[in-house]
């Protein structure tokens, strides 16, 4: 009897065991986790940063390594080189396009001082939705006179010139931090095979063959991105670039830069075109505004056919699901968030569709063994 009840004691005491034990080793966990992402957090934007940059190139690196006779180191360095050049090339194509037209850039402000606004040209009115509000603006500022168009631009010069000071001082952390992401892409290039393959035995060991197709499914999503938001951002800039040019307005290079930034982020060139052409319609070149005008058109159309097809290409998805996660993720995080954002809204839609109907039809493509990553 007493032999009973002591089994039956031990019994009722060992689930009491169990829960503080799994307590513990949840808690301990918990901050085994928030320790390394303590101590990660610096790197983490570079390491995002690298992760998504070798996702989305990795068969052109493996295609390059083909024609460098199967050697990876040569392929990686070939890559880490064009990745140093995409920053290095425009930085200082800036910073030359600054200093060659300093004087000009002086000659510019000095010249808002004498500046007299004429008053809008009749297409001006014409614009659809905002061409009367517009007109009734710019007959207000020209009907002010030189100090009215002064005391309305001073503000936004104190605001320009505060924002570009903040900018100043975070230009030596971006060059580390880009850096720092030049060297993890290149330590992923030349490890790209093991470190997905610990990835997706992590994967499976959480999820399952769900988990794989899961991670499989997140690098076509950020392939699917780079090549429709990227590749359309680079025609767009070019073509921008190109008319700008033909159109004789200054610094091209500069402003074709500033366009690709624009565009990757989401705002787009009529930033830049737009202004351009009423710059141009303003100081009498009539002919060359509307050359400008139909590139504008031109370049601003190719969002609604361009980007589609390229992203459908990348990634079979909803394009609602993409476009959504670029928007939201650039909200959210920045301009990291046009990868991190679609990602998040892949997965989790492909999860929930092998949640609801019990599987991941079609996802699954060659593993990484195969040489093709995921």
């Amino acid at each position: 009897m007493e032999e009973r009840n002591g089994k039956g004691s031990g019994t009722n005491t060992a689930p009491g065991h169990d829960l503080t034990r799994m307590t513990l080793k949840v808690l301990l966990i918990g901050m085994l986790i928030a320790g390394n992402f303590w101590i990660l957090r610096p790197f983490l934007p570079s390491l995002l940063w690298a992760v998504m940059i070798v996702v989305a190139t990795w068969p052109l690196m493996l295609g390059l390594q083909a024609r460098l006779w199967g050697r990876r180191g040569l392929s990686v360095g070939v890559m880490t080189l064009a990745l140093l050049l995409v920053f290095i090339v425009p930085f200082s194509l800036a910073v030359g396009t600054i200093v060659e037209n300093a004087d000009q850039i002086a000659d510019w402000v000095k010249s808002l001082k004498t500046l007299v606004l004429s008053a809008p040209p009749g297409w001006v009115g014409s614009i659809p939705l905002a061409g009367p509000k517009l007109s009734v603006a710019w007959q207000e500022i020209a009907s002010a006179g030189q100090e009215g168009l002064l005391a309305r631009l001073t503000p936004y010069a104190g605001k320009l010139v505060q924002w570009f000071a903040a900018q100043a001082g975070s230009v030596g952390m971006m060059v580390v931090q880009f850096l720092l992401t030049v060297g993890i892409a290149a330590i992923l290039y030349s490890k790209g095979e093991t470190v997905a393959e610990g990835l997706l035995r992590f994967v499976r060991r959480l999820g399952g063959s769900q988990g794989e197709e899961a991670v499989i499914l997140a690098g076509k999503a950020v392939r699917g991105v780079a090549l429709g938001v990227v590749v359309t951002a680079l025609v767009q800039s070019t073509l921008g670039g190109i008319g700008l040019a033909v159109a004789g307005v200054p610094a091209p290079a500069l402003l074709s830069a500033i366009m690709f930034m624009l565009c990757v982020a989401q705002i787009g060139a009529g930033v830049v075109l737009i202004p351009a052409v009423i710059w141009l319609y303003w100081s009498g070149h009539n002919v060359w505004g509307t050359v400008l005008l139909v590139v504008t058109i031109l370049v601003l159309s190719l969002d609604n056919f361009l980007r589609p097809m390229l992203i459908k290409k990348g990634a079979d998805l909803p394009l609602f699901l993409i476009f959504g996660g670029v928007i939201g993720g650039l909200i959210a995080f920045g301009i990291i968030g046009i990868f991190i954002g679609p990602v998040v809204l892949a997965v989790t839609y492909k999860l929930l569709g092998a949640w609801s109907e019990g599987g991941m039809d079609g996802v699954r493509q060659p593993g990484i063994r195969e040489g093709r990553g995921i």
